[in-house]
């Protein structure tokens, strides 16, 4: 079971980004799912979660307004859409399947992790 972070980069603040996260090995259609971040020399913080049938979102408040999370469950695939990006948004993304079908900000609720990519966004 595998789950892989694409989609980062280095970009001006003010910029775009779509980070990606796909699934092989196994479907997470009934699992929650998030996106949490590590900046250097920080510890790992929540940024957003959707449920299984992405009728529930949330977003650390930090990012909203910023930052949208969705996913295709035909393509076991999860988005982070991030908009006016900042300099302090700059940190390791990782997504997470969580062990429910809920969604939770607590990174101990999510078993599987992806490997994390890195999003640098520059003054």
């Amino acid at each position: 079971v595998q789950l892989q972070a694409s989609g980062g980069g280095l970009v001006q603040a003010g910029d775009s980004l779509r980070l990606s996260c796909a699934a092989s090995g196994r479907t997470f259609s009934n699992n929650g799912m998030g996106w949490f971040r590590q900046a250097p020399g920080k510890e790992r913080e929540f940024v957003a979660a959707i449920s299984w049938n992405s009728g529930t979102t949330s977003y650390a408040d930090s990012v909203k307004g910023r930052f949208t999370i969705s996913r295709d469950n035909a393509k076991i695939t999860v988005y982070l859409q991030m908009n006016s990006l900042k300099p302090e948004d700059t940190a390791v993304y990782y997504c997470a399947a969580g062990r429910g079908s809920y969604v939770s900000s607590w990174s101990h609720e999510y078993y599987y992790w992806g490997q994390g990519t890195l999003v640098t966004v520059s003054s």
